[in-house]
């Protein structure tokens, strides 16, 4: 039977009451938002513009900087204004679609880091098959893929969401919307809706999980077949950035999703929420793309460039 949703509009109760720590928050994330793009607008430019980096691994890395753009844009915004205003107002439609995005976007990254690892795996234990197992083709069907199959989860989750009623309280205890808050909100059974986070959710999770492991065990084995040391640390370093992210993510989603609603606790939330969708992409681009000895020659030539220019 379909619920009736009373709520036509929530209060995003956000990461501070109190109006010092909120300009303080304010300046700290506006930075760290005009910071992000940046970084990740110069990697994308960089990629597309130097020949030298169009290969599959870039390829990758190059839309994973464009998710990161999009998962910041998605909460960013919104949380400036509210940190600047006394009206913290999101309306019922707002927040719907806010929610839509977020999941589509959020798990784009599960995939993308898959691809990676295919990548990564390929390229160390079969590097003589590279070119034809990684190939344009391949790339593009891999992202196509992802998008597609992330915008049906994202839509499922939504659609369920939005058929539960909110007769009670409309203030969200977060700073985005998001399903766990949205469901602690409600006042109606959420049963279902945690059934299928579990389940459905749980594949749309542990399935690029697994794949990765997968990957890395591949990768562990033959990275350890190699006789010379200084071998052994290159192909290590190779897989650590994107092993680092694997790591941040996983642990973050999982803290987050995959407990029942009743043992949410409002503080702990709100700060892994924090870690996934901010910290997380802000630090993308430091610890995986711009660590990269090849973005760096990259970005040099430009610079140098761009000096001999002004020279001229």
């Amino acid at each position: 039977m379909k619920s009736i949703n009373h709520t036509t509009e929530f209060i995003l109760l956000g990461l501070s009451d109190h109006l010092e720590h909120q300009k303080i928050l304010f300046v700290l994330f506006l930075f760290i938002y005009i910071i992000t793009l940046l970084a990740d607008v110069t990697i994308i430019t960089l990629i597309k513009i130097d020949h030298e980096l169009d290969s599959p691994m870039f390829f990758f890395l190059s839309h994973f900087s464009f998710v990161d753009i999009c998962v910041l844009t998605i909460t960013v915004p919104k949380l400036l204004v509210n940190l600047m205003s006394d009206r913290k107002r999101i309306s019922f439609s707002a927040c719907i679609t806010q929610l839509y995005f977020f999941i589509h976007i959020e798990n784009m990254e599960f995939f993308l880091l898959a691809s990676m690892a295919y990548d990564r795996y390929v390229a160390i234990c079969h590097p003589l098959h590279y070119t034809s197992k990684v190939n344009k083709r391949v790339c593009l069907q891999l992202v196509a893929s992802s998008w597609v199959i992330t915008a049906v989860h994202a839509l499922l989750h939504t659609l369920m969401t939005s058929q539960l009623s909110f007769c009670g309280s409309n203030q969200i205890h977060h700073f985005f919307c998001d399903v766990p808050p949205l469901l602690k909100l409600s006042c109606s059974s959420t049963s279902i809706n945690e059934l299928v986070i579990f389940i459905e959710g749980g594949i749309m999770l542990l399935g690029p999980f697994l794949f990765i492991v997968a990957s890395y065990v591949g990768i562990i084995s033959a990275i350890l077949k190699i006789k010379s040391m200084k071998g052994r640390s290159k192909a290590f370093s190779t897989c650590s950035s994107h092993f680092t992210l694997v790591a941040l993510f996983y642990s973050s989603i999982a803290f987050m999703y995959f407990r029942p609603s009743i043992n949410f606790a409002l503080e702990y939330d709100r700060v892994v929420s924090v870690v996934y969708s901010i910290f997380i992409p802000v630090a993308n681009p430091f610890i995986y793309s711009l660590r990269n000895k090849d973005i760096k020659r990259a970005l040099q030539k430009v610079v140098g460039f761009r000096r001999f220019s002004c020279r001229m």
